[in-house]
């Protein structure tokens, strides 16, 4: 299973969001295996998005993202990155499809709600930043089977 990071941006918790989207990724399966509310600190905003210093928007980047509580969340699932962002949608939330997060939820370029993780190896730096191993959840939920096909389940396409 593939595990992904999702930060639920300051704007957002603002908004008072934080249920609605958690119940949007836990109804298409993906399951939550760390969880917590947070202020981000400047060095460790500015760690995340040191891919984009430089960049004329960086330094607007890092005072939104400090700029008040944010939800950090690694979800588990089959190809969790990919689920996880077309849930999200487009970046730009007046880009975005209705029916994704930031379709439903955002108008804004630079308040977009949420961040992912865009690649396996963006995900296993992001998680170590603001998780420690021991702080994710490794047991195997049996609701799983129902969910993904897996093999000895119900939905196990070998089974039919």
């Amino acid at each position: 299973m593939q595990k992904t990071l999702v930060i639920i941006k300051p704007d957002a918790v603002q908004r008072r969001l934080i249920g609605k989207i958690i119940n949007r990724f836990e109804e298409k399966g993906l399951e939550i295996i760390g969880l917590k509310i947070t202020v981000i600190s400047k060095e460790l905003a500015k760690e995340h998005y040191s891919v984009h210093d430089g960049k004329d928007y960086y330094k607007k980047l890092i005072e939104f993202m400090i700029s008040g509580p944010a939800v950090m969340m690694v979800l588990r699932g089959k190809k969790a990155i990919e689920v996880t962002r077309k849930l999200m949608g487009s970046t730009f939330g007046h880009e975005a499809a209705p029916g994704t997060i930031r379709g439903d939820f955002a108008m804004s370029k630079r308040c977009n709600l949420l961040h992912s993780s865009d690649s396996e190896e963006s995900a296993e730096r992001e998680i170590s930043l603001f998780f420690e191993n021991e702080d994710l959840i490794q047991n195997d939920q049996s609701c799983l089977k129902w969910i993904y096909d897996l093999p000895g389940s119900p939905t196990d396409e070998d089974s039919f």
